[in-house]
């Protein structure tokens, strides 16, 4: 995989962005129509958005609208709905009818003709729009001249069929940055792997989609596995209860303070 050199910070301003200079965090968004994953990752605190998509739902057994609300609900951010129709007028009343639903909801349309058109209808209206199934620098650069709000490049398909789906990301958060009308997001989907979520951030992609189970897999780590069981280990010779446990004296740091109050 080829590296991604930026040159914010070190030559002339161009090609470096708002967003780079701020710092802004990558955000993750959540891959699936599971409510119940959904409800629970987003305890985490991690969570800023949700992606949706036909194949997803019917994975889920329930009704789309239904399970749509419920997202929004509990994700305040942005929470991708695809329309389900191939040409623009059927894009166009679905993409109204779903966006009525919940302020959050973004309208997810394919990298299509008809869908570049309803974008920019869309667009034009105040409705966010995530458009999907990109997998070429050429589809991203329509979709930012459309006015998506999000462009989502697949990345685990072509890797797939043997290209490298990450240069693809690198190609086009460098074609973005060099226009700073374009404020169109990098959207990393189809995201297989804690790499590439990892690559994703140090090219400096916007935000990923990731699948429940790769966003735990990012929790993982042998030694962090081997550290907590040896510090436990050791802890319980000690024979002590946290919540029981008091000093030598008796007396507590906060009673401590209240004494020398009172003196």
């Amino acid at each position: 995989m080829r590296k991604v050199l930026k040159a914010c910070g070190t030559g002339p301003p161009a090609g470096c962005t708002s967003r780079q200079r701020n710092g802004t965090s990558v955000r993750f968004f959540i891959d699936t129509a599971d409510v119940a994953e959904i409800r629970d990752l987003a305890m985490t605190g991690l969570v800023d958005g949700v992606t949706t998509n036909p194949s997803l739902i019917a994975k889920s057994g329930r009704n789309f609208i239904e399970v749509l609300m419920e997202i929004c609900d509990i994700v305040p951010g942005p929470v991708s709905a695809e329309v389900t129709a191939t040409e623009y007028e059927g894009m166009l009343a679905e993409g109204r009818h779903l966006a009525a639903l919940a302020p959050n909801v973004v309208i997810k349309v394919p990298l299509t003709p008809d869908g570049l058109k309803t974008c920019r209808t869309l667009s034009d209206e105040g409705i966010p729009v995530n458009v999907t199934l990109c997998f070429s620098a050429a589809q991203a650069i329509l979709a930012a001249k459309a006015g998506a709000r999000f462009v989502s490049p697949f990345v685990g398909r072509l890797d797939d069929v043997g290209a490298e789906g990450m240069d693809l990301i690198a190609d086009i958060v460098e074609i973005y940055e060099n226009y700073p009308d374009f404020t169109t997001e990098v959207l990393v989907a189809s995201v297989r792997n804690p790499t590439h979520v990892v690559e994703a951030a140090r090219i400096g992609a916007h935000v990923a989609t990731i699948p429940p189970a790769v966003l735990r897999a990012m929790y993982k780590h042998p030694l962090t596995d081997k550290g907590l069981e040896a510090f436990l280990a050791d802890w319980a010779k000690t024979g002590q209860d946290i919540l029981k446990a008091k000093p030598a004296s008796g007396q507590t740091a906060h009673d401590r303070k209240q004494q020398r109050r009172r003196a």
